[in-house]
């Protein structure tokens, strides 16, 4: 008896303790949500919002393709968006002004029409390009990755859908919400892939952003059903309950399709898992980038990730997924060139993969952290922000990175990089 009472006296406490626990973490997340709110009004005010900052003539000029002189004649001659001018004369545009000469050097004509702007033209079979960013070992550089290159692309003049598809949202946070306070329920891509009556439309979550051209699905936890409610709903089709609705692999597919007519390329950052929503990106991929830090550990977190992918892929091919990309590249992240390991690694997966490891390593730099302390990336920040030398290092990386895998998009359609 005297033993049963201390057992019922210790799990009394432990259950206790796990109470007291609970609380403290939700204590916890409200304080450091409060906090993040305050430092968000700080830094993006009035409206807490971000904006993008706005371009200079030379800055502009390299981003459409011309000459900086000739910004300035079209300016004097009133042809396109007047810039504001700054002090001293400086010309400013805002990337809607840089979109609105793309537009109109384009309409000239031409055989640099399509240089200035490169929208996809489906009617010549340019499909549409969705690009999965993955690998299921955080901290890896996908959301850095994922969330420059759809910058990138919208600063040359694409049409892009940035999808986060991971449920902690950092891609979300670098574009500026705070998922627990700015998302209600069925905000997130969950909503439009879900399986019951609460379904909506794509077209009604996707949010316009501060970069003009660059539309978002925005992330949260609410993501994460996904991988509980796909179970069931296959327990229920092996009893002979079947819907008639797409499975899981086809249904992010299927959702992309119906906005398909706005965009050229959609970047979807996949959460650091190989659960169904990831197998539902790659499924709905045309391209798959898998990002890879080039440490030993990382490298055999990768070879189990491609094992595994490769069988779930194939279990998805025989129920009937399509599995076709226009290519798959690996992209050596958070690279330290003068780090002799990093360097043998770099090169001992060259070797095995070849072509399939993209030239131009993502590098490592203090710059993406220091953009990051802000909810910023690189492309938002200005060259003034940093020491010369740190800021130029991480763009020439940063630039060589994007236009590679900006090449394979316009190489998938048929076009001259």
């Amino acid at each position: 008896m005297a033993e049963a009472k201390v057992q019922e006296q210790d799990w009394g406490q432990l259950e206790k303790a796990t109470v007291a626990t609970d609380r403290t973490i939700a204590a916890d997340a409200e304080m450091l949500s409060a906090q993040l709110q305050a430092m968000r009004n700080r830094l993006f005010q009035p409206e807490s919002r971000k904006v993008l900052r706005k371009f200079t003539s030379g800055e502009a000029a390299k981003l459409i393709g011309v000459s900086d002189g000739y910004l300035r004649q079209l300016s004097i001659a009133g042809e396109g968006p007047q810039p504001e001018t700054g002090a001293g004369g400086r010309r400013l545009y805002t990337l809607a002004d840089i979109n609105a000469l793309r537009r109109h050097l384009a309409d000239q004509g031409g055989a640099k029409a399509r240089t200035y702007l490169p929208r996809r033209h489906s009617e010549l079979g340019e499909h549409l390009q969705v690009i999965a960013v993955t690998n299921f070992k955080g901290g890896s550089g996908k959301t850095t990755t994922s969330t420059h290159l759809a910058q990138h692309l919208a600063l040359s003049g694409f049409r892009v859908l940035a999808v986060d598809l991971d449920p902690q949202a950092s891609m979300s946070a670098l574009f500026g919400y705070q998922p627990e306070l700015d998302l209600n329920g069925n905000d997130t891509l969950y909503g439009a892939i879900r399986y019951d009556e609460s379904r909506r439309p794509l077209s009604e979550i996707i949010r316009k952003t501060y970069f003009d051209g660059l539309d978002l699905v925005p992330g949260n936890l609410e993501l994460q059903e996904f991988e509980h409610t796909t179970p069931h709903m296959l327990s229920a089709r092996q009893q002979g309950g079947d819907d008639g609705q797409p499975l899981f692999f086809a249904r992010v597919q299927e959702a992309f399709a119906t906005v398909a007519d706005d965009y050229d390329v959609i970047v979807v950052d996949c959460p650091p898992q190989l659960g169904f929503l990831t197998l539902s990106a790659l499924c709905a991929a045309t391209s798959v980038l898998v990002t890879v830090h080039p440490q030993m550990l990382d490298v055999a977190s990768m070879s189990q990730f491609l094992f595994m992918t490769s069988d779930l892929l194939a279990v998805v091919r025989e129920a009937g997924g399509e599995l076709n990309f226009d290519f798959m590249r690996y992209l050596i992240t958070r690279y330290e060139p003068n780090d002799g390991p990093q360097t043998q690694i770099a090169g001992f997966l060259r070797s095995l993969f070849g072509a399939r490891v993209l030239t131009a390593p993502l590098v490592k730099s203090t710059a993406f952290s220091d953009a990051g302390l802000t909810k910023q990336t690189l492309y938002e920040v200005s060259r003034e922000s940093f020491t010369r030398t740190t800021y130029d290092r991480a763009m020439e990386s940063l630039t060589a990175v994007n236009s590679e895998i900006e090449g394979l998009v316009l190489k998938a359609w048929n076009r001259a990089a």
